[in-house]
């Protein structure tokens, strides 16, 4: 009885962008040792990565094209692209397994590289359980465009941004804003979309087009010249880091020759030397929804010329042509506010932003802080402006019914800033003043405690029945209020995306969920 011969490889191999003077030296080995090509083809094409490869497949090997039933265009499929897609990837599975199976080796062809938007690693996500499998890396396409231009595309600490065209316009405008050197995949349909969010991201100088990297119909040119209607599937975006405004390092590198000096501010600007500083902006933008977003507020973000703040706040406001974003992570405000009162000290616009209403836990008095810094005494020259918007204990009161229509007391349980004691003090004397109470940051992943403390505390003042409202994500698509009471309050469910509002013994919640506290006291 004959044993049954061992399964074959999958090998996954990246053959480069189109020159097939690119291919690596291990693929050529690889592709000259196959018994079994596969290779992916457009639905009335030659195969793209056939012809690359062409040259290195031997004769009568057998060949498996691996032709797409629909790209772009329409299908009569009965679960429509994507239930075509999948029939298709059935099939691709089925017929390579079959030779895997038969201990027959299997080498797919990958344009570029093959873990790089390539269409192999669906294969590969099918397969790397059953087989042994190995990819081989290629030269990308982007790469062989950057060589083409050529163009630094990034240096230093310069940040490169891969994106798909596909990208929603102004998300794709906010990411070119963000980042120092792109590139922008996927083009074809997409292009009008991607040259508009180039604009908007004051990118659009600077920007390149290349079509068929490293093929011999290759070209280049500014995406400003490109006529929309002639660009095809195998073309990218170059955006070289060098292209940034002077945000990146030239601007950063001034920025810290001139803190080494900046006691003399104040002196160059009486002298005339320096520009006297702008007023900064510091802007509520509510809670989430653009229709939250005042006027005022609107209004003031389409003149300024710099946005800073947390990065999920930054990422709220719009991107245009001339506006600098200036994101940062968490818990490093006053960093935030020195940083804005730098850029307002040299006479630029400036928008400090904050989720919510800026007064209320947000970077207005970060800002104010900062200001009154006196190893910063040139911040104080800087004319400071707030502007409201609407508060996250507003919205979720809003959403309950009027949960805040009598006096009531607003409260962080986040002791980061304060010590927990000063909590539990503040507590006790709102529970004994029978105040509503709004609690902001309730709790963390690292900070669990707090929130049951607060729990224990408001129950030796109030009645178990006390009303409790939680509000989570409100604004947001993934928005909920719940209605309950002080002692079910599940404390396990509380975290940082929630928002509570603690009644007072007079709050009352109507059969319909509606939750109002009386302008009157008994």
């Amino acid at each position: 009885m004959t044993a049954p011969s061992a399964p074959g490889r999958f090998f996954v191999v990246g053959i480069g962008p189109g020159d097939p003077e690119l291919i690596t030296r291990k693929a050529e080995r690889l592709i000259g040792a196959a018994p079994v090509i596969a290779f992916h083809a457009g639905v009335s094409k030659d195969s793209h990565a056939r012809r690359i490869a062409a040259e290195l497949i031997p004769a009568g090997v057998v060949e498996e094209e691996l032709r797409y039933p629909v790209t772009t265009g329409t299908t009569d499929h009965p679960r429509g692209y994507v239930g075509a897609l999948a029939d298709f990837y059935d099939d691709c599975e089925a017929r390579l397994a079959a030779h895997l199976d038969a201990g027959r080796d299997v080498v797919l062809l990958a344009e570029g590289d093959p873990l790089f938007y390539g269409s192999s690693m669906y294969l590969l996500d099918r397969f790397r359980d059953r087989f042994s499998v190995e990819v081989v890396p290629g030269v990308p396409a982007f790469a062989a465009a950057t060589a083409t231009v050529p163009a630094p595309l990034v240096r230093q600490t310069d940040v490169l941004t891969v994106l798909p065209g596909t990208l929603p316009e102004p998300e794709l405008a906010r990411r070119l804003a963000d980042t120092d050197g792109a590139v922008i995949m996927k083009l074809g349909r997409t292009f009008p979309a991607v040259r508009s969010a180039l604009a908007a991201a004051g990118r659009l100088e600077g920007a390149l087009y290349v079509e068929r990297a490293s093929q011999p119909e290759e070209r280049w040119l500014p995406v400003a010249d490109v006529d929309p209607d002639s660009v095809p599937y195998f073309s990218l975006i170059v955006v070289p880091g060098d292209s940034a405004r002077p945000a990146s390092a030239e601007r950063l590198r001034g920025r810290a020759v001139w803190s080494q000096t900046a006691g003399s501010e104040p002196e160059k600007v009486r002298s005339g030397t320096r520009p006297r500083p702008a007023e900064l902006l510091v802007i509520g933008l509510g809670p989430g929804p653009d229709g939250w977003l005042t006027p005022e507020a609107s209004a003031a973000l389409a003149e300024v010329e710099h946005v800073v703040g947390y990065a999920p706040y930054v990422n709220r406001v719009p991107q245009r042509a001339g506006l600098q974003r200036h994101a940062s992570g968490n818990t490093v405000e006053v960093d935030r506010a020195r940083f804005a009162l730098d850029l307002a000290l040299r006479g630029e616009r400036v928008a400090v932003v904050s989720g919510g209403d800026a007064g209320v836990f947000g970077m207005a008095a970060a800002v104010f802080e900062a200001a009154a810094d006196p190893a910063h005494p040139e911040h104080a020259g800087v004319p400071v402006r707030v502007l409201p918007g609407v508060s996250a204990v507003q919205a979720v009161a809003a959403r309950a019914g009027a949960p805040i229509g009598a006096d009531f007391a607003v409260l962080s349980l986040s002791d980061r800033l304060k010590p927990w004691s000063v909590v539990e003090r503040r507590l006790h004397a709102i529970g004994e003043a029978d105040l509503v109470l709004g609690i902001y940051n309730p709790a963390s992943r690292s900070r669990r405690e707090q929130v049951v403390e607060m729990q224990k505390i408001l129950l030796e003042h109030r009645s178990p029945e006390t009303v409790v409202v939680v509000g989570r994500d409100v604004g947001r698509d993934e928005e909920s209020l719940t209605v309950t009471t002080l002692g079910a309050l599940d404390t396990d469910t509380i975290d940082m995306k929630c928002l509570l509002i603690v009644g007072a013994s007079a709050t009352r919640a109507e059969p319909n969920g509606t939750v109002w506290t009386p302008r009157w006291v008994e």
